[in-house]
């Protein structure tokens, strides 16, 4: 790999961990269901210059609905309701164990005894940050990232499934699927009007430009820009060299979450942190290089 592109899988991953940031700074304006379907909605104009990716349908609207919808969904929610940012950045990585695991159980994937301590070892680091977290009385909002990066690990194995010949196509027209059940979930539990006013005062709202810049963040630089660099290096080089550089991602969300916002993590998750990103490590080294799409779709 040369200097150059190690240099671009970084600024990937400064990307996407900056990302839980932009996150946090639109559900300071926006209601969370609205902003999870405005995310996607905004780049619906890209794709009258963006061929269809060639790919089942079926296969499209799965990955649209599980990883660009419930994912989106449950991280938005729990973020609301008080996960903390460099927390969600670090569980959301829980998406990779539960990626090969439904790999081995519903694609007949082979899991080697590397794999499964990986995966052992990364969950026993999730129940380790959930047992402190009851301490606070906070489990909730982990449980909720949980059940978002369980969904973005099925999300995974449909884009395995699809096959895209250019998969930055198929990144980006999952776009078609996030916005009407998004938008039917705002009216529903958010209220009919909540979202649409959100959107019509946030020029004169004090959180307003803060979420307008969240939202162009978490649209054009995490999912167009940073999609576009990961997927280049996955064409140059085999996955098990460029998947490393995702386990950065949790490192630039704590990091940036306690920089910007402030969060002091407990030195007791930073531990548990730091076994899960290995579990995560060890249970993707074989996967990520014989099966390049099972690795972690970008958030």
């Amino acid at each position: 790999m040369t200097t150059r592109d190690r240099l671009l899988a970084v600024v990937v991953a400064v990307f996407w961990g900056g990302n839980f940031i932009a996150l946090d700074q639109g559900l300071g304006h926006f209601p969370p269901f609205f902003f999870a379907g405005l995310r996607f909605a905004v780049l619906l104009p890209i794709l009258f210059f963006v061929p269809f990716p060639q790919v089942k349908w079926r296969w499209l609207i799965g990955y649209g609905l599980f990883f660009g919808t419930l994912q989106f969904a449950f991280l938005f929610v729990a973020m609301k309701i008080g996960m903390p940012t460099g927390l969600a950045s670090l569980v959301q990585q829980g998406s990779a164990p539960f990626t090969v695991l439904l790999g081995a159980l519903l694609l007949r994937e082979k899991l080697t005894p590397v794999q499964v301590l990986g995966i052992t070892t990364a969950v026993l680091g999730m129940v380790a940050i959930g047992w402190h977290r009851a301490q606070t009385a906070t489990l909730l909002p982990m449980l909720i990232t949980l059940c978002g990066a369980f969904s973005w690990a099925l999300g995974n194995l449909c884009s395995r499934k699809a096959e895209a010949p250019n998969p930055l196509h198929l990144s980006l027209w999952i776009a078609i699927v996030p916005p009407v059940p998004m938008f039917a979930a705002s009216a529903v539990f958010e209220g009919p009007t909540t979202g649409w006013h959100a959107v019509a005062t946030v020029l004169d709202s004090p959180t307003g430009t803060a979420a307008l810049a969240g939202l162009a963040y978490t649209s054009l630089l995490a999912t167009v820009v940073g999609s576009g660099l990961w997927t280049t290096l996955l064409g140059r080089y085999p996955a098990s060299t460029v998947a490393p550089f995702s386990l950065l991602v949790p490192v630039v969300g704590f990091s940036t979450a306690w920089l910007i916002l402030g969060e002091q993590p407990h030195p007791f998750e930073l531990a548990a942190g730091a076994v899960v990103v290995g579990g995560v490590l060890l249970g993707s080294m074989r996967i990520a290089r014989r099966r390049p799409a099972l690795e972690p779709t970008p958030v």
